[in-house]
């Protein structure tokens, strides 16, 4: 009414009242304050954002509480809200409770009352509000049958109205297989999600999404709930993180502590549970003996759950560890005449159609068709080097092996995940026409003497590793190259299985100059002879020189002088000197 009159009175003033009356009157105060009114309404009307809205809401809350008054002080602010998110009233108002309590991970019905002084039967009443918000994705609710509810805002909804915009919920209904397992692995790693309410989004997910085999499958076997979800546990982690081999630890992660694991492991210890009975779950096995606390999907679940489709191949296609050797820019590299040679004869085999004619010859002699090389020398030979030059010059990708990615602390791990490597690489070799290079870098790692009568599990799983690579490498269908600096630490069982071993040695005085010349063109003849007779460096430790000389001409503008080359050089050989320190590590 104010905002009206205001206006109104504005527009007709001047026509009505003499100037002297209006400016020494009584009516330019109440002029001025009913402009000042309309001019603020006005500004606040054109910054509304959903923050302010819900500001306003939360305000007039605290001051009216949810009486009637409240509705009509809040209106425009509920209005603007409801129309934006395209809520009714009553979402817009709780959706605002919500959100000022959104910085707590947890937020009771009680939190909601003692915000805006009401009763706690006043917000139990709105709860059928709140039911149809976490249906639309505003808030999420524990949904825990065992305790009270407590409910929270997600992250994204926070960030959708910080940005003034309505959240788009995502489609969780005749989804792609692909789409729906991402859809599943974002509800699995959801953070504080509980057992009651993962059963329920991941059962809701299924049951609109039948059209899917692996949907199908699942309801045909009409599990009991709390093995139908660990059944979900299995394939989502089997899909989505390229695991196939489940602890009884990794559980609890899903299904709220220890309880319903122990149930659920009791069972399949007995071999009682549907899961085995089914054939659906089998218990892994190490050498022959089976391990209860670890379980995989059989081939049977698989074929049934996910037919045609070659999971070692798809989790090879997506593995992050494989390098495209389009990545590998082309560096000179410098070796010792038998070491050149023995390079050359190695790329001329891995150029793909002499690989292919060599191996098709083996294979008709009954002999093996896989080629496993071992380079090995001093630290800065260029070994890794030379692998990427290769595969570069090749065509030929590169699979790196991440030791720390294989050795676990989980008895029966570390076996399966050097399995599961070379699984990926029969897949990479079978998938593409050239074969990719799989690298064991550091190969003195996972290659090292075997242990007589070990007695200790890090010795067993050791052992146990390294019978896996021999078995692997006798059946081997590809490249495999390790590198080592240490060839005293191999075990000799791998050495015959080495068709090609070559020694990188350190380079000759002739191979330094050249490759001091290669690193710092404006080296003079006589200086780059200098420096390498004067220092034994490595190609690697050159380079390093080379990369100082450069951080102190971009930090100085100055070109580093002779001396202070020597001083780098002096500085990489430095620990050179301490000829009896114990060498640590690998």
């Amino acid at each position: 009414m104010r905002e009206a009159y205001a206006g109104n009175y504005v527009e007709s003033s001047c026509n009505k009242i003499t100037t002297a009356t209006f400016w020494h009157g009584e009516l330019f105060p109440l002029f001025h304050e009913n402009l000042r009114s309309y001019m603020a309404t006005v500004e606040r009307k054109q910054k509304r954002t959903l923050l302010t809205s819900m500001e306003d809401v939360i305000a007039k809350a605290k001051e009216h509480s949810l009486t009637p008054e409240f509705y009509k002080a809040a209106a425009a602010s509920l209005k603007y809200i409801s129309s934006t998110l395209e809520l009714s009233k009553e979402e817009a108002l709780l959706l605002s409770l919500f959100f000022e309590k959104s910085s707590s991970n947890r937020i009771w019905i009680n939190n909601l009352a003692d915000l805006v002084n009401t009763s706690t039967i006043r917000i139990i009443s709105m709860m059928n509000v709140a039911d149809d918000l976490v249906k639309k994705g505003y808030i999420k609710s524990s949904n825990n049958k065992n305790d009270e509810n407590w409910y929270a805002v997600p992250k994204s909804v926070i960030d959708c109205i910080r940005q003034n915009t309505k959240i788009v919920p995502k489609p969780t209904t005749n989804l792609s297989f692909d789409d729906f397992f991402e859809r599943m692995g974002e509800i699995m790693d959801e953070d504080d999600i509980k057992y009651w309410d993962l059963r329920e989004q991941v059962e809701a997910l299924v049951d609109g999404n039948m059209h899917l085999q692996y949907c199908k499958m699942v309801k045909s076997y009409d599990l009991y709930p709390g093995e139908e979800i660990l059944l979900h546990i299995f394939a989502h982690r089997l899909i989505n993180e390229d695991d196939d081999i489940i602890g009884t630890h990794d559980w609890e992660d899903y299904m709220d502590g220890k309880r319903h694991v122990r149930r659920i492991l009791k069972d399949l210890k007995k071999g009682e549970s549907e899961l085995i009975t089914k054939k659906l779950f089998e218990p892994t096995t190490e050498d022959g003996v089976r391990d209860p606390n670890y379980y995989h999907l059989t081939d049977k679940a698989k074929d049934e759950l996910f037919p045609g489709m070659d999971l070692v191949e798809k989790t090879a296609k997506n593995d992050k560890t494989l390098i495209s050797h389009t990545t590998f820019a082309p560096k000179q590299l410098f070796y010792t005449p038998r070491v050149q040679s023995q390079i050359d004869r190695l790329g001329e085999l891995l150029q793909p159609e002499k690989f292919t004619q060599v191996t098709e010859r083996l294979s008709e002699n009954g002999m093996r068709k896989g080629f496993a090389c071992l380079f090995y020398g001093s630290p800065g030979t260029g070994k890794t080097e030379t692998v990427n030059q290769l595969a570069r010059l090749t065509g030929r990708d590169v699979m790196v092996v991440d030791v720390t990615q294989i050795k676990s602390c989980w008895v029966g791990e570390s076996e399966q995940n050097i399995k599961g490597l070379f699984d990926r690489y029969r897949a990479l070799v079978k998938k593409n026409e050239v074969a990719a290079i799989l690298l064991f870098n550091e190969a003195d790692a996972v290659l090292g003497i075997r242990q007589e009568g070990a007695q200790r599990a890090v010795d067993k799983m050791e052992n146990s590793i390294q019978n896996i690579i021999l078995q692997e490498m006798e059946t081997l269908e590809g490249i495999m190259i390790a590198t080592t600096n240490l060839t005293c630490n191999l075990d000799k069982a791998f050495e015959r299985r080495f068709i090609y071993k070559i020694e990188f040695e350190r380079p000759t005085l002739e191979a330094k100059t050249q490759i001091w010349k290669s690193m710092i063109p404006s080296l003079s003849d006589e200086f780059a002879v200098s420096l390498a007779k004067d220092y034994d460096l490595s190609g690697g430790q050159i380079e390093n020189v080379s990369r100082k000389r450069t951080v102190e001409q971009i930090l100085s503008g100055v070109e580093p002088t002779e001396e202070m080359i020597r001083e780098y050089c002096r500085a990489e050989t430095l620990n050179d000197k301490q000829t009896n320190r114990q060498r640590i590590g690998f």
